[in-house]
């Protein structure tokens, strides 16, 4: 396998602020990442600054071998990066279906491929943004991201808030979308052993810093070493 991501040093944050320092990792084409740790430890900035959401302080992001470091969010997306930030930012006035039609890029994700994923979204097509339950607007929101093609899909805690029964239809859609078509993914979530069974590799942030990396199945396997990585970001 090839490395589709790759991130050297990297050190970022908002303003002067510097919340990342000198993360470096890398993602394998086809491979899911886990990215773990407790709130403020710096998984939603790092997405951030893949998108080009954040101030980059130094070090070097690469897609494919592209730098995207001096890249405005839009090109970024245009090159294979998919979106689901934790706000969601679906188009509340707009309906189910011109939310995803807005956006739509060509390739093998259509708008009725997106609606076989998510047969809710099918039945309620015709819906503005404001008529769908929390979970219809997240699946809208991963629906949006896929219907432009990307090559790299960042989910940022997918699952928060969400009932239990919606938990488990997103998870499936989840694991189809890594597992069965093969789209590389990085996932950041509140609940470990959730995304540890779909993901391959798994690495812990705390305090803006790489401080774990391993196979996900293996820390999976060990939950007693899991507690102890994430008690240190407890602290």
């Amino acid at each position: 396998m090839t490395d589709l991501l790759r991130l050297d040093h990297l050190s970022a944050g908002y303003g002067e602020a510097v919340v990342l320092h000198e993360v470096s990792l890398t993602l394998q084409a086809g491979q899911t990442l886990a990215l773990l740790g407790r709130n403020g430890t710096g998984k939603t900035t790092l997405i951030n600054t893949l998108v080009g959401a954040t101030r980059q302080h130094g070090g070097r992001i690469e897609l494919d071998g592209q730098a995207l470091d001096r890249l405005p969010s839009h090109q970024r997306a245009a090159l294979g990066l998919g979106w689901v930030p934790q706000e969601r930012n679906i188009f509340k006035s707009l309906s189910v279906h011109e939310n995803l039609t807005a956006v739509a890029r060509p390739g093998p994700w259509t708008p009725e491929r997106a609606y076989q994923l998510f047969p809710r979204l099918a039945e309620r097509r015709g819906n503005l943004g404001t008529q769908l339950s929390g979970g219809e607007q997240q699946m809208l929101a991963m629906a949006r991201a896929l219907v432009l093609n990307p090559r790299l899909l960042l989910l940022d805690e997918p699952l928060e808030g969400l009932a239990p029964i919606i938990v488990e239809e997103l998870l499936r859609a989840i694991r189809r979308l890594t597992r069965e078509e093969g789209l590389s993914a990085i996932l950041v979530e509140q609940h470990p052993q959730a995304i540890l069974a779909i993901a391959d590799t798994a690495v812990v942030l705390d305090q803006g810093r790489v401080v774990h990396s391993e196979r996900a199945d293996t820390l999976r396997a060990r939950p007693e070493r899991l507690e102890q990585l994430l008690g240190v970001a407890r602290r």
